[in-house]
């Protein structure tokens, strides 16, 4: 699993029960802990436009899970160019 926000990977590893969206870290938690093997990794988002397009399409979207049936069209654009390896250059003021 590959999250361009630290802050939510950060989350999910380290939020105590404290945490004003403990609940819905452990919904996630909750999971991850299934029958199968997930490791969370931060990337830029430069390096997986898929998961920029999901955090963007999550700013939408009411607080909570979501899951997605099947991808949409815009996701199967943004995972294509990933999987490919499209590069785009990354911006940064100095």
């Amino acid at each position: 699993l590959q999250t361009d926000s630290s802050t939510a990977k950060n989350l999910i590893d380290k939020a105590t029960p404290r945490h004003s969206h403990f609940t819905q870290v452990a919904e996630i938690r909750q999971r991850l802990n299934r029958d199968w093997t997930v490791r969370i990794e931060h990337v830029f988002r430069e390096a997986n436009f898929a998961a920029d397009y999901l955090a963007s399409l999550g700013h939408s979207r009411s607080i909570g899970v979501h899951t997605l049936d099947r991808p949409d069209t815009k996701l199967l654009y943004w995972l294509f160019f990933d999987r490919v390896g499209g590069v785009t250059p990354r911006f940064v003021r100095s």
